[in-house]
């Protein structure tokens, strides 16, 4: 899953449930800017946005979008859960921090997250891919740790290795080959 094409389709959602004292002008500048390339400039605009309107949602949104996108993991998560505290019934920052924690192999972190997005919407198509893409990584954890025990002797638990690694998602397999070290 792309982050801008996330990112469009989530801030989009979020600017229509959003607080209501947001300027539209300074969400739209912010996201204009974040399109055109521009995410430092676009960040420091969401930056000051957010000390005037603290509960400007959608903004604090696309500014962890836009943490993420620079791999500033660590910041974009603060945001995330900071989202999901102050506006528990959102689906969509629950689906990012979801994202952000699988993709880091914390995969239980993610489950839960996956659970509170769908509790929250359960028509979250984003959010139920996202639980196949997890629910799939557990299997190759447990499978992992099966083939492990066996010393690889079964065939029928390496066919299922084997097929499963070629369907999980990119990220959750470079942070499980990095656990596997």
């Amino acid at each position: 899953m792309s982050i801008r094409s996330l990112c469009t389709t989530l801030v989009l959602a979020l600017a229509c449930i959003g607080s209501a004292n947001v300027r539209a002008a300074d969400f739209k500048e912010i996201e204009a800017l974040y399109q055109a390339g521009n995410v430092d400039q676009a960040l420091a605009r969401a930056d000051a946005a957010i000390a005037v309107q603290p509960r400007a949602a959608q903004i604090r949104f696309l500014k962890g979008v836009m943490l993420m996108d620079q791999g500033r993991n660590a910041e974009a998560i603060e945001v995330y859960i900071a989202l999901t505290q102050d506006f528990p019934e959102l689906a969509d920052p629950y689906n990012n921090l979801a994202v952000m924690y699988a993709s880091s192999g914390q995969l239980s972190a993610a489950l839960a997250a996956l659970q509170s997005a769908l509790r929250n919407d359960p028509q979250h198509q984003r959010a139920r891919e996202n639980l196949g893409d997890v629910y799939l990584s557990l299997a190759l954890q447990a499978w992992d740790a099966a083939a492990a025990q066996g010393k690889g002797e079964d065939a029928q638990l390496q066919r299922k290795l084997r097929q499963a690694e070629q369907i999980v998602p990119a990220s959750v397999q470079s942070s499980r080959s990095r656990r596997r070290r």
